[in-house]
């Protein structure tokens, strides 16, 4: 697979909806993960990402606006042990319990489906990083409809063990924009992942379409170690 440049992607889409990258630094010292959010309406766009534990979680940035709580409002980042779950829903909650209880990554996602807002059914994506001894892989996963037939349910799991300093993987909502939006196609993009996180930081955010960007978490975490250091962007203030 080509490598995509990271920064063209997001500024050549103004709607990819929600994002994961996972991936290496070049030092290969380094695992990082990514996730954003995006929003077209007043509901999405009111939020911001909070830290909550080792995690994160989404709140409302003006609670008296908040008009459906029930596909905007979720742990979008949990770690269990030396796993960090990234999801764009409440299936985080759904792998972190089901992987406490010894049941895999792909297994946790066979008890969830894309989300129940149609025409959209808008993708499930998920990713879990496991960061252990000096050694990490990681795994991304899609749960999408059929091509909008909401009877059927494709589940595609892209695993990456020992996986190549200075290179990422990305994931993503939406193709583009659109109504219905069209979800996702294909393996995740190979991507570069540089050492310096303040500019991936930096590079991610104002890459994103101005209109439509919400929040940006990022996280660089120690391969050796475990220890972390986590960046929280939010366009609310």
């Amino acid at each position: 697979m080509n490598k995509f440049s990271l920064e063209q992607e997001l500024k050549n889409n103004a709607y990819p909806g929600r994002g994961i990258v996972i991936g290496k630094t070049p030092d290969g010292k380094r695992a990082v993960t990514a996730y954003f959010i995006m929003g077209r309406s007043e509901n999405s766009r009111n939020r911001i990402f909070i830290e909550d534990g080792e995690g994160i979680r989404t709140q409302a940035f003006d609670e008296s606006k908040l008009s459906d709580p029930s596909l905007i409002i979720y742990a979008p980042v949990r770690v269990l042990g030396n796993k960090t779950i990234v999801t764009n829903g409440d299936q985080t909650d759904t792998i972190y319990e089901l992987m406490d209880k010894q049941q895999t990554f792909e297994q946790a996602l066979r008890t969830r489906e894309f989300e129940p807002d149609g025409p959209n059914f808008t993708p499930r994506i998920s990713g879990i990083m496991h960061v252990e001894n000096g050694s990490n892989n990681y795994a991304l996963s899609i749960l999408k409809s059929s091509d909008g037939d909401p009877a059927a349910c494709n589940r595609y799991t892209f695993a990456y063990s020992n996986p190549i300093a200075g290179e990422g993987r990305f994931i993503h909502t939406y193709m583009g924009d659109g109504d219905p939006l069209p979800s996702f196609e294909g393996e995740p993009k190979r991507v570069e992942i540089p050492d310096d996180m303040d500019a991936f930081t930096d590079m991610l955010w104002n890459s994103l379409n101005e209109d439509n960007k919400v929040s940006l978490f990022v996280r660089y975490i120690d391969i050796k170690t475990g220890k972390y250091t986590t960046k929280i962007i939010n366009k609310n203030q």
